[in-house]
């Protein structure tokens, strides 16, 4: 019956074996569970997900496979949910009615605004200036446009948005990935080469047993050690606009994963605050300090940032200003203490150079990194690891 559910799993890297599709067809047979596609979903993923790193393959492979059937397994009819009607009424806005949306000016004044309207506003609002809505032109709400906006729920339209009022969940990056393309192969031996450099020394036993046999005493030969030494610090900017960037950003993941013995990674998103995290399934439990990181790895430590640098300036300049939560101290604090605690610190942008000076936030980040930005290609990859290895006092 789902055999081409189990060949899916199979071509995806999960191993589905005949006994586990018997133990799902034996639990469907003895009704464990109640005839609904998400009951099914977490039954089929207990049978055949045994590691965590590939709950995230699995939901591709769930949602390919059932697709289309999700809608009225075990459904009863429902009226047209009341998002799709009001994406129906989404306005249009022109770029002569952009530039008339005028911005309220300072970060406190916005917030206190905010405030303002969260005790005056009774009701929803659609398509106005004022109140929190949607598709209007006020900075409070969503679907709509405004230059300094907070967006409270919805969708981003514009990327304009200073502050976001929602939990959102994004998925781990998959260090399995294979490398795509010649270029990224050609960078992956940059990695590797970078890897080898600096490495200690160890004992060369064959040398040193042909040595001594020549000699008549002990000639104790050394060679440069094969596996890498580098330690190196990652830290991945996951989600919002990083998504267009999801399969580069993987392929260099996989890469590094590979080469460097002693790596340790850590996602953030838009700017680095005072936490950051292994999972991004348990992104808001299970997070690590980043006061921690400072003081467990030592100074010799490589820090290799990704991420495209893109956010509002107050992310990077203002206590609050992080779009997810009232972050203590500005993001530029906590870079400044990474730059002064690991010298060796780069950044790998995957937007096109020829564009950074258009963004504020970008040329923000470039100078608090001491201008060690570059951008995520193969020329970009080569320039960061000659200055990642290069010493400094």
């Amino acid at each position: 019956m789902f055999f081409n559910f189990v060949d899916e799993l199979r071509t995806a890297g999960i191993k589905a074996s005949f006994k586990e599709h018997l133990t799902l067809l034996e639990a469907l047979d003895k009704d464990v569970i109640e005839q609904t596609p998400e009951a099914f979903y977490y039954l089929s993923r207990a049978t055949f997900v045994k590691d965590e790193g590939l709950l995230d393959r699995f939901d591709q492979v769930f949602a390919k496979v059932f697709k289309g059937i999700l809608t009225d397994y075990g459904q009863q009819p429902v009226d047209i949910p009341e998002d799709w009607l009001k994406k129906l009424a989404e306005r249009y806005f022109s770029p002569e009615e952009m530039e008339q949306v005028k911005s309220l000016g300072s970060w406190d004044e916005i917030m206190e605004t905010l405030k303002k309207r969260l005790e005056e506003q009774q009701k929803r609002h659609q398509g106005g200036n004022k109140w929190m809505g949607t598709n209007g032109t006020s900075p409070f709400g969503h679907s709509g446009y405004n230059p300094e906006g907070i967006r409270v729920g919805g969708e981003g339209q514009h990327g304009r948005a200073i502050k976001v009022w929602e939990k959102r969940e994004f998925a781990n990056l998959d260090n399995s990935k294979e490398l795509g393309t010649r270029n990224l192969k050609v960078a992956l031996r940059r990695l590797r080469r970078f890897a080898r450099e600096g490495a200690a020394e160890e004992l060369d036993l064959d040398a040193t047993i042909e040595g001594t046999a020549k000699q008549g005493w002990l000639d104790v030969v050394m060679r440069p050690e094969r596996h890498n030494a580098v330690k190196v610090l990652l830290f991945l900017d996951i989600g919002g606009s990083m998504d267009s960037f999801i399969k580069l950003v993987e392929e260099l993941f996989s890469a590094a994963t590979a080469e460097f013995k002693n790596l340790e990674f850590f996602y953030f998103h838009n700017c680095l605050y005072e936490g950051v995290w292994k999972d991004n399934r348990r992104r808001w439990s299970q997070r690590t300090n980043t006061w921690d990181i400072l003081h467990k790895y030592g100074h010799d430590y490589k820090v290799i940032f990704v991420g495209d640098a893109a956010m509002s300036p107050y992310e990077i300049s203002h206590p609050g200003g992080s779009v997810e939560h009232m972050n203590e101290e500005a993001g530029a604090v906590w870079l400044q203490r990474v730059t002064q605690t690991y010298p060796a610190t780069v950044w790998l942008n995957p937007t096109p150079e020829r564009q950074w000076e258009y963004s504020t936030s970008t040329r923000m980040i470039r100078e608090l990194m001491h201008d060690a930005m570059y951008p995520l290609n193969l020329d970009g990859l080569e320039a960061a690891m000659r200055e990642l290895t290069r010493k400094k006092a």
